[in-house]
């Protein structure tokens, strides 16, 4: 993918936001489909290979968090959450069902299109599969390889399809086997943001993480490891 073509799903239910956010991100190149409602995204998402949806909390039928939840049930589609409501609780919520990027209402347009570039950036997963592969950037374990240029991970040779902040959080961790890093420290290197209380949505993408290994082979679960009352690690397991 290009990403000056990717093609972006706006959900809001007001039409404003939506032109809006259609103007600035058209101007970027970006090719813009819409909806205004949580049933008519979700079958538009399900349907549809999207590289980004940007995706409004409060719609509706069925909520922004609703459809995040049961888009990641198959898909990885990167997703930025958009709302009015800034409280803590909200945001960990969107964590905790997949969402990769948050952004609170009232935002200035030129924020979300830079957020949107960083996320495209970041989960690209075909960007250099066709160029030079001689400095690849490879992370190789015992059943896991992590193909960082292309965003790729595989497990006994099979692809794992992982949303971007799954892939990030994997990576964090397997660039430096063994060493513990507390929730806190996930939070703030790999979601960028501090939170001050509630630190459930690390277990939740651990959780998730782990099922997705797990499906091809129990030793590439198995190396990520819970430090009880720390947090997390990253173990190589030999044959």
């Amino acid at each position: 993918m290009e990403e000056q073509n990717a093609v972006i799903l706006v959900v809001d239910d007001e039409e404003r936001i939506r032109r809006l956010l259609k103007m600035y991100l058209e101007r970027e190149g970006y090719i813009i489909e819409e909806a205004e409602d949580g049933e008519t995204a979700l079958d538009m998402a399900l349907n549809h290979d999207y590289d980004l949806i940007l995706l409004d909390l409060m719609l509706p039928g069925i909520d922004g968090i609703d459809v995040c939840e049961r888009l990641r049930e198959s898909k990885a589609t990167p997703i930025i959450m958009l709302t009015a409501k800034g409280e803590e609780a909200n945001r960990v919520q969107g964590f905790e069902v997949g969402t990769d990027d948050y952004i609170v209402k009232p935002f200035s347009p030129r924020e979300v299109v830079l957020r949107v570039k960083a996320l495209l950036r970041r989960s690209s997963k075909t960007k250099f599969l066709e160029t030079d592969t001689t400095a690849k950037n490879v992370l190789v374990f015992p059943h896991l390889t992590i193909d960082h240029d292309a965003h790729r991970v595989t497990v006994n040779q099979q692809e794992v399809n992982l949303t971007p902040k799954e892939y990030e959080l994997l990576y964090y961790l397997a660039q430096s086997p063994d060493k513990v890093f507390t929730r806190e420290e996930l939070l703030k290197d790999v979601w960028n943001y501090e939170f001050f209380g509630d630190l459930r949505t690390v277990d939740t993408h651990v959780k998730r993480l782990r099922e997705k290994l797990n499906r091809i082979s129990e030793q590439a679960a198995s190396m990520i490891v819970t430090v009880w009352g720390v947090g997390y690690k990253f173990e190589v397991v030999s044959d």
